[in-house]
């Protein structure tokens, strides 16, 4: 079982920039995918970013070049640089992990932008 924890997330104004951070509970080994997926009041979850351990990514159209996602020095941590934050943005986001065919999640990190 991997568990993550994830942090960084809060209320900042339209415009702003936010960095969520994400660690997994191992070390062992170095984990297939992780990334970010977030969830609006009455929406569905959705993906944001993600990134492999070869360092490919992908992002939701809605947050290209505004995002960037990483990987720590650490292994199997995880970053997410949100810049020119707008109100759509405001959602719980989640750390997302898969390795060999399992899924993992965290417990969701609260962002909220105000307008």
């Amino acid at each position: 079982q991997v568990q993550l924890v994830e942090s960084g997330g809060g209320l900042v104004q339209a415009g702003g920039s936010l960095r969520l951070s994400c660690a997994a509970s191992t070390t062992s080994f170095s984990i297939n995918a992780m990334g970010w997926f977030r969830q609006a009041p009455g929406n569905q979850r959705e993906l944001v970013a993600q990134i492999t351990s070869g360092g490919s990514t992908n992002y939701a159209d809605s947050v290209k070049g505004r995002f960037t996602i990483s990987r720590g020095n650490a292994e199997n941590t995880v970053y997410l640089q949100m810049n020119s934050l707008k109100p759509d943005d405001t959602a719980d986001y989640y750390c997302h992990a898969v390795h060999l065919g399992a899924t993992f999640w965290g417990k969701g990190t609260l962002v909220t932008v105000s307008s």
